[in-house]
């Protein structure tokens, strides 16, 4: 995804748009090499983001907690001074909401053949991997 420019970015990822990619925690490791930081936001309550963060080993650098999407979205940009607030969606609603904030809206399938990730229910891919690794007894 990285088009050359500058890699000084926050992305967001709504938490819907994480789930749609099979493999998230991959998405994030790659999105370290050229943001600056990235994390996700939500309508959902907290312990829904925590879980499932925490179930795919995704280390992020802020979330939406226990506020609004709106206002993570204005607070993360407040705090996270870089020169692009991008936003990665699955619908209509993601797009207004980052016009509404001043950020940069993506559709996670964009997002996803810009940078090469693979867009599938990371369950199913968990669960895919599990029942083909030789070393489980």
């Amino acid at each position: 995804m990285d088009g050359g420019g500058s890699s000084d970015m926050t992305l967001a990822f709504e938490l819907e748009a994480l789930k749609s990619l099979a493999h998230p925690d991959q998405v994030f490791t790659n999105a370290r090499q050229w943001t600056s930081y990235v994390g996700v936001v939500s309508e959902k309550p907290t312990y829904v983001v925590t879980n499932f963060t925490r179930k795919h080993r995704i280390r992020q650098d802020f979330f939406s907690g226990p506020r609004g999407r709106e206002e993570s979205l204005t607070n993360v940009k407040r705090q996270f001074d870089t020169e692009r607030h991008v936003f990665v969606g699955t619908e209509a609603a993601d797009r207004d909401l980052a016009e509404a904030v001043d950020w940069e809206y993506l559709a996670v399938e964009d997002a996803a053949e810009a940078a090469g990730w693979e867009l599938g229910d990371p369950e199913e891919t968990i669960q895919r991997e599990e029942d083909s690794r030789d070393d489980w007894p």
